[in-house]
Parts: C-alpha cells; sequence; structure tokens
C-alpha cells in the first residue's frame, strides 16, 4: 500500500494514564467483531467528516461514559499501522486521568487501571504493545516483544503493506 492509498479505515485509539502511572484498559465483550475477550484502549472508527480529536472525546463518553474529566498529554498520527499492511491510519492520543468514575457500555466486560509492572500477563488486541511502545509510555521490557514490530525493536514479523 502506498501513501496515496487511502485507508480502509481511520481510528482513533486513546491511552488513558492516572497519576501512578496506571493506563486505563477495557475488556472487549466476547461478541465483538475485533478482538473480543481482548484487552485494549477506548478506541473507534473516525466517522466521515468528523476529525480525529472529536472522535476520540466521542469514543471515550460511550466505553467509558461522561463522567470523567482528563487532560491531553501528547497525540501521534496520522500514521500506518505497523501489523495489518498499512491498511489502517490511527490516531493516538494519549490522555491524564484527572477525575472521575469508568462506565463501560455493552462493548465491554471489565476494566482494569495497570502498572508496566502487572501488564505482561494480560491478553491484549493487536496493536496495543505498539501503540504504547510509540507513545514512550512504557519501557520495551515491559511489553509483549513478540507483538510489537522489529524497527520498534519488537519481535513481531510485519506482513508486507497491501
Amino acid at each position: 500500500m502506498t501513501a496515496l492509498t487511502p485507508p480502509r479505515a481511520r481510528f482513533s485509539i486513546c491511552l488513558v494514564e492516572d497519576d501512578e502511572s496506571q493506563l486505563l484498559f477495557l475488556k472487549r465483550a466476547p461478541d465483538r467483531e475485533l478482538g473480543p475477550d481482548k484487552w485494549g484502549f477506548p478506541a473507534g472508527h473516525i466517522e466521515p467528516g468528523e476529525s480525529p480529536e472529536d472522535c476520540a472525546r466521542r469514543e471515550l463518553g460511550e466505553e467509558i461514559g461522561p463522567d470523567h474529566q482528563l487532560t491531553e498529554l501528547a497525540r501521534l498520527g496520522p500514521r500506518r499501522d505497523s501489523l495489518f499492511g498499512g491498511i489502517y491510519e490511527v490516531h493516538l492520543f494519549h490522555y491524564r486521568w484527572v477525575r472521575g468514575q469508568v462506565t463501560l457500555n455493552d462493548e465491554h466486560t471489565a476494566y482494569r487501571w495497570l502498572t508496566m509492572h502487572d501488564y505482561r500477563g494480560l491478553d491484549v488486541m493487536r496493536g496495543v504493545d505498539e501503540n504504547i511502545r510509540l507513545l514512550n509510555l512504557w519501557p520495551l521490557e515491559c511489553l509483549h516483544l513478540d507483538k510489537i514490530p522489529t524497527h520498534l525493536g519488537g519481535l513481531a514479523v510485519v506482513p508486507p503493506r497491501a
């Protein structure tokens, strides 16, 4: 896939961190098409005409509820995915949790705040480790190296671009 080829889909992905450097993970419901029963971040498709920022805010409200306050710390994107052959455009947002509570919708069955030391055993969606690595939130040795592309220091074989 060349840089001029339109992406198959565009996503905003939200990494929410608290004051103790814990990240918020959501467990996908078993009936979800993408990543059933796996842990990931609040995220979703960018709708036609919607900005990545507006998508991130919408998805956060839908997936963790409206009763929270966040501060944006960083963003990265647009960039093409590495693990799906470059067919998706990804926008990453790093937020600091200020206050509030998490209220899940039907897309998720559980949530957890995890430190880098508690993370390794978690069954995560493809791309989660890459997203943490791209934003430099945790050291490489705390991540699943087999799920990070080699060009980012991991061991995952990257499929050729479509």
